[in-house]
């Protein structure tokens, strides 16, 4: 598998490319803002784009999928699908799912927002805003954040150590690493 990793300057955001090959069936998650590197990326290597992912309903993650479904015609899979304004999929269960070529497992974590969904793909997990290298994602209320601990105590801690996950902004990182060096997580018993 082939995974490329897209940081938008402006935005301060990443959106992660997988493919399988050189013109296989790819996706793509979070894709924030469309760039003409990203669409060149996607051209020189003539993957087929089937899907795109998105973690939750904030325009840093979700802001770019207008312009892909005018060159490409993917399919939006989504945690709440009355929250956007053109067709997606919606994903509302915890489960494991084909999409195309991908096996998926959904993992929903609210508290950063009603909609978060993590995507584990073999040993990848995008996070989004749930947990970040060094910090869970924000919240609005200690009631939120109290969800969102819980949640990632209960969903991803029990995943392998070796797990890397892939946030929606800044630096990958691991499980382990965040078990032993994310202070939001600190409170969680180990």
């Amino acid at each position: 598998m082939r995974l490329f990793s897209h940081f938008s300057h402006s935005s301060f955001s990443n959106t992660y490319l997988l493919a399988h090959e050189e013109g296989g069936e790819a996706l793509l998650i979070d894709p924030g803002k469309i760039t003409l590197e990203l669409i060149d990326r996607i051209e020189k290597h003539h993957f087929q784009l089937k899907s795109v992912l998105l973690t939750h309903r904030h325009d840093l993650h979700s802001l770019g999928v207008k312009t892909l479904l005018k060159i490409y015609k993917p399919q939006v899979y989504v945690g709440a699908a009355a929250m956007y304004d053109f067709a997606t999929i919606e994903l509302g269960k915890e489960e494991s799912q084909k999409l195309g070529s991908f096996d998926v497992k959904i993992i929903l974590i609210p508290g950063h927002s009603l909609d978060s969904l993590l995507f584990k793909i073999d040993n990848l997990l995008f996070s989004g805003d749930v947990l970040l290298a060094g910090k869970i994602g924000s919240t609005n209320s200690e009631l939120e954040k109290a969800l969102l601990i819980e949640g990632i105590k209960r969903k991803i801690f029990p995943l392998p150590d070796d797990l890397i996950i892939l946030p929606g902004h800044g630096p990958l990182t691991t499980l382990k690493i965040e078990k032993i060096f994310n202070r939001d997580l600190y409170e969680i018993e180990r």
